[in-house]
């Protein structure tokens, strides 16, 4: 089944993607949620001409990200955590207390465009999180988890 996307759905595309999906998945979940709606030819013709009419647009917001990109990559980001014996944390530090600290130095991102490589931190060091700006532009930074005092 032949789908267009009306928003971005993790693990399967961003908004305006064209997408194959199974029957079954496309006809009980995204169109019922509002995810998608069925690519006839008419449908395809119109995001075609909204697919040009945003090509501008879209130059714009790649141009502005990768800006955010080279700033964010220049952060020296540190996060403190409590520390147990040896370097082990109690609890972990995940995308939410990254987005917190690249908050406190100036660029408030949502957490669910980080993802910490690796998953949740249950150590001292230094750990990179891939930082999603926008469909076309990824920026890796590293933070390093140092102990409370």
């Amino acid at each position: 089944m032949e789908l267009i996307l009306r928003q971005d759905v993790e693990n399967l595309g961003f908004k305006d993607d064209l997408v194959t999906v199974k029957n079954g998945y496309g006809r009980n979940y995204l169109i019922p949620q509002g995810y998608a709606v069925l690519a006839t030819s008419s449908a395809k013709k119109v995001l075609n001409e909204n697919l040009k009419q945003r090509a501008f647009k879209e130059a714009k917001l790649i141009e502005d990200a990768n800006k955010l990109a080279e700033t964010v990559k220049g952060y020296e980001v540190k996060i403190t955590s409590k520390v147990g014996t040896g370097d082990k944390l109690f609890g972990s530090v995940n995308n939410a207390n990254v987005a917190e600290a690249l908050a406190k130095l100036g660029t408030s991102l949502d957490k669910k465009f980080i993802k910490v490589t690796g998953g949740n931190v249950k150590r001292l060091g230094k750990y990179n999180a891939a930082v999603r700006l926008h469909r076309a532009v990824v920026a890796d930074i590293v933070f390093e988890v140092v102990a409370e005092k």
